[in-house]
């Protein structure tokens, strides 16, 4: 083997340079001799050594199976080169009498200065916090693999519930969010179903209230991050609350709810520094998934544009786990819950996402309030997925399983009612803020599967809303009360409203008469006895049953039913994410993860990354049933255009003095009357005169409303009214992002010339007509319109997509 050469000094100054950033890193590891006398670029080294060691989680296999659930293995290890890898900072050699020293290796000492609280884990195992030793750190104790999480699971109790309080007094989770009330009106009753309040019969109304979310961010945080949004919605029936608390992708992360606090504290800012914010983009969080392939399908769908949505109004909502209706017989069936946005699903594309989260960080929020004020209700269909027990046994996959989803080619969804948003809160905190969501509270008609990732929040959400609101009497809090009327012998309590008459708290009693007195099978919430059979031993085990080993199929089934903008899209996420990780043998172990689900995408990645393409990640289950759906349409964004029209879609509108006011008129009438929000933009605030006498307002500014915040744009005629354009440098940035964001434009008469100076090319790369660009003279303005109409109403025009823009 020939010998590497001695790097040159340039290379070194290089790999000591990119030692001391903390946001990215070059596309190989750093020479060895660049360590020599530098801990920066030492610890990188030693990093990347240490990280290679691992190339993959080779314990996977061992997690499914009964004849495995005895025989935990030991976590996989490795012993660093040093101890740099292992330290939060380089300045913990620096002394001071408050701060101490550096940790004691393999040890938690706990007197004198602050060393007696830091605590290295190096090469020890993982304890309760009673030092208990965990033999598993991947499952929650079950009855059978596929059976109930049972109770006395004290190790998943005591993690969750000291991961739900974390944080005092923002959410852990979803943090970020925006409410509103509104209504679920049922189409048709599903009593042969579901004895569920809502469904009880054609036309009934039951109130809601709405919030949507991100999940990594904090209360204070962007809207536009790239993440999952939270979609809960509360039931206010007249049989109690029920909360469908889920998301706007179908499936998670994980697939036992034992993992959570680990998944969110990988994807949370890194302890050590607290950053980044809101994103994923960096180490620990694909350290974490890279290791943990039963990821992969969801990362499939953060990566997507599903991840950078275009509102709230315009996204799906998913109940994520399988859940079960059950009818006044007490007969039960499996199902699956959807919310289809009337306005389609549309999304941003990245650089959009970007700007707008400098400029308003509050978008979403802001969107959801504007439409709301001006009439235009956000309205969603409820869609279930039905299927019975013998259905589910049959499919190639486990619907316990919470990284899966079921193609609609094989269950259908079935629309059953309509929710509309109809009134914005009075009191962000007391309504948004205050609202508490919790998994367990469902009415009779539903129940729970023995899902062990909706076991965990059963447990979880509950427990949290305690710490969140200050004790347990949260459910009094005016947003959080039920419209049905509540009567139990519960008492006392941090902020008890209720003032109880009478001296009985207990049941069964005789000094109240019995009451209140339980309601009995017939009227009460009763559990289906035998929620499925698991056809397998009811031993207590800590294992996944073997279908949960396939973790590539469904994230291959969802790339490839992406179309090729939204497949390339999937590929500049996992670009600009990976490219954000600073130790490159994460990359590697990442790419040769997504090998398994892409080959196409796993080798771009590679070039893209500037790496060897590495072998495919071993697989836990090496020969996967084969699936009945390789592609599914419905998994596209554009599955789902919504009816066409442009209603709440925003228009900027340039004026300037001198402008043609006959078509400017004509475009904001024409956009107003099909329930557009046009908004004259101009230089400053201030009327503008036409060349005709005409005076428009502008209201908006090129300075305070960049181009990025419009979904199209209107650039007038008039010779004096171009050059002012012309004259300030905004207007060009203001054209560029919204060609380059694939947004419509309609340019009148001479501000083709604005076209030219900012290098618009009149055609799509291929050759053909530009269906976004709409060149008219002003005297022919009414077909130009009826165009531009048309075309805005197609939302985005991904033909003049580049991954390399040359404007």
């Amino acid at each position: 083997m020939a010998k590497k050469p001695n790097p040159s000094t340039a290379q070194l100054d290089a790999a000591h340079a990119a030692a001391r950033n903390t946001d990215s890193a070059p596309a190989e590891p750093a020479p060895p001799a660049a360590g020599k006398g530098d801990l920066p670029t030492q610890k990188a080294i030693d990093t990347q050594s240490l990280a290679s060691a691992i190339p993959s989680n080779t314990n996977k296999p061992l997690e499914h199976g009964e004849a495995n659930a005895s025989q935990a293995p030991r976590g996989v290890t490795a012993d660093p080169p040093s101890r740099l890898p292992g330290a939060s900072t380089l300045s913990e050699e620096n002394f001071s009498s408050k701060t101490g020293t550096v940790a004691s290796e393999g040890v938690n000492a706990t007197v004198d200065t602050l060393d007696r609280v830091r605590v290295d884990s190096s090469g020890q195992r993982l304890t309760t916090n009673q030092g208990v030793p965990i033999a598993d750190n991947q499952n929650s104790l079950k009855a059978g693999a596929r059976g109930p999480v049972l109770l006395e699971d004290f190790i998943l109790r005591e993690k969750i519930t000291h991961f739900d309080h974390e944080r005092i007094p923002e959410r852990i989770v979803h943090a970020r969010g925006s409410g509103a009330h509104g209504f679920f009106e049922c189409y048709e009753p599903l009593t042969q179903h579901t004895k569920a309040a809502p469904f009880k019969e054609a036309g009934k109304v039951t109130p809601v209230f709405v919030r949507f979310s991100t999940v990594a961010g904090e209360r204070g945080s962007k809207d536009t991050a790239r993440d999952v949004r939270g979609f809960a919605v509360k039931f206010y029936t007249d049989e109690g609350n029920w909360d469908l608390v889920g998301n706007n992708m179908p499936v998670f992360f994980i697939q036992d709810a034992m993992k959570f606090p680990d998944l969110v504290h990988a994807v949370k800012p890194e302890p050590h520094h607290q950053m980044p914010q809101a994103a994923s983009a960096h180490d620990t969080f694909w350290d974490f998934v890279s290791l943990m392939p039963e990821s992969t399908h969801m990362l499939m769908w953060v990566m997507s544009d599903r991840g950078i949505p275009r509102s709230y109004r315009t996204m799906q909502g998913f109940g994520v786990h399988t859940f079960r209706l059950v009818n006044e017989a007490g007969e039960s069936c499996l199902v699956k819950f959807h919310w289809q946005p009337k306005l389609g699903t549309h999304s941003m594309v990245w650089e959009e996402a970007v700007k707008i989260s400098g400029a308003d960080p509050d978008f979403h929020r802001r969107d959801l309030w504007e439409a709301i004020e001006a009439g235009e209700y956000p309205e969603w269909e409820l869609g279930l997925q039905i299927f019975t027990e013998e259905q589910a046994e049959s499919f190639s996959f486990d619907i316990l399983d919470a990284t899966k989803l079921i193609p609609e080619e094989l269950v259908p969804v079935q629309i059953v009612g309509r929710m509309v948003l109809n009134r914005n809160p009075d009191n962000f905190f007391a309504e948004t803020e205050q609202v508490a969501f919790c998994t367990a509270h469902i009415v009779p008609g539903l129940d729970f599967t023995n899902d062990p990732l909706l076991a965990g929040r059963i447990h979880s959400y509950v427990d949290t809303q305690i710490s969140r609101l200050g004790g347990p009497n949260f459910h009094e809090l005016p947003i959080n009360a039920p419209v049905a009327q509540v009567h139990n012998n519960q008492r006392d309590g941090m902020h008890r409203q209720t003032i109880h008459r009478g001296r009985v708290a207990y049941e069964p009693n005789s000094l109240a008469g019995g009451c209140p007195f339980q309601a009995g099978a017939g009227q009460g919430f009763a559990s289906v006895a035998r929620r499925l059979d698991a056809k397998e031993s009811a031993d207590k085990v800590r294992i996944k049953p073997d279908k949960f080993a396939d973790h590539y199929t469904q994230a291959r089934l969802f790339f490839e039913s992406q179309t090729p903008v939204e497949q390339a899209h999937i590929g500049n996420a996992f670009r600009f994410e990976l490219s954000k990780v600073t130790v490159p043998a994460i990359r590697e172990r990442m790419v040769a993860s997504l090998l398994n689900a892409s080959t196409e995408l796993g080798a771009r990645l590679a070039l893209d990354l500037g790496m060897e393409l590495p072998a495919p990640l071993p697989k836990a289950l090496d020969d996967p049933t084969p699936p009945e759906v390789e592609r599914s349409p419905a998994l596209s964004l554009t599955a789902r255009p919504g009816d066409g029209g442009i209603r709440t879609r925003k228009v900027a509108v340039l004026v300037a003095p001198g402008v043609e006011g006959s078509s400017i008129g004509k475009v904001v009438s024409a956009l107003v009357a099909a329930g557009a929000v046009p908004r004259l933009v101009g230089a400053r605030l201030g009327t503008y005169v036409g060349v005709g006498g005409e005076k428009f307002a502008a209201d908006a500014t090129l300075e305070n409303s960049p181009g990025f915040l419009f979904d199209a744009l209107v650039l007038p005629d008039g010779e004096e009214a171009v050059q002012a354009l012309d004259a300030d440098a905004h207007t060009l940035e203001f054209l560029r992002v919204q060609y380059w964001h694939c947004k419509t434009i309609l340019a009148f008469g001479a501000s083709e010339a604005l076209l030219v100076e900012a290098q618009i090319p009149m055609a799509l790369p291929d050759g053909e007509a530009d269906p976004g660009l709409i060149l008219a003279a002003a005297a022919s303005a009414d077909e130009a319109i009826a165009d531009f109409v048309a075309a805005l109403g197609r939302q985005r025009h991904f033909g003049r997509e580049n991954d390399s823009p040359k404007i």
